[in-house]
């Protein structure tokens, strides 16, 4: 019977024409690590066997192909096998898996090793609470900043312009571009009757109110 080889979900084959090399990712943060690469000392025969067959043809390119059809690197092949549980047996000790979830993850970052379980299941104490004390102070700031009047100043019937209606310059606030000195009120509203009235309006058609500020 067959070794079971472990880490079924959380690795990516990095295997290539010349050996073996696997990719071993923590299901929690994404970190890894690759395992060293494994030459397979079968493909440097089969590309001696590959160039002599280029060279003479014949029965020996037969050979080549024969050589080729040898070379499996097929996910169930006992050569691929063998190199796994090499890598796994390398990179394994790097990894915990989690009893609370299931989930292979670093040790490095993502495992409690007071509790035994991924910090997910079971956050590190120290890190939960600087993360608390952190969204407490968001949520306190937003709250004061509720109360803070940031607008002040600032004629919020009139409509804004980002940018200059003539030359197309950025504003940065006013009444006139600082570029072309071209009026950057479009739309003038009346105090009195909330009416909108063309920029260049002093008096407001609906009411006769003062446009002017």
């Amino acid at each position: 019977m067959s070794e079971h080889v472990p880490f079924t979900d959380n690795f990516s084959d990095l295997s290539n024409a010349d050996g073996y090399q696997f990719e071993f990712r923590c299901e929690r943060c994404g970190n890894g690590y690759r395992s060293a690469f494994r030459r397979d000392p079968r493909a440097a025969g089969q590309k001696i066997a590959r160039g002599l067959g280029n060279l003479f043809g014949g029965q020996l390119s037969q050979f080549t192909s024969m050589a080729e059809n040898l070379l499996d690197r097929s996910t169930n092949s006992p050569a691929k096998d063998e190199a796994l549980r090499a890598a796994t047996a390398e990179i394994g000790p790097r990894f915990h898996q989690c009893r609370g979830c299931s989930d292979w993850v670093c040790g490095d970052v993502c495992w409690n090793d007071q509790v035994g379980q991924c910090v997910r299941c079971s956050p590190a104490l120290t890190e939960e609470l600087a993360q608390l004390q952190a969204e407490a102070r968001r949520q306190q700031m937003r709250q004061r900043l509720e109360t803070v009047d940031l607008v002040g100043g600032v004629d919020l019937g009139r409509q804004a312009q980002p940018r200059c209606p003539a030359c197309g310059a950025q504003s940065h606030g006013g009444k006139f571009c600082g570029e072309c000195g071209a009026s950057l009120v479009s739309v003038r509203v009346c105090t009195g009757c909330r009416a909108e009235n063309p920029g260049t309006s002093r008096f407001c058609a609906e009411c006769g109110t003062s446009l002017i500020s």
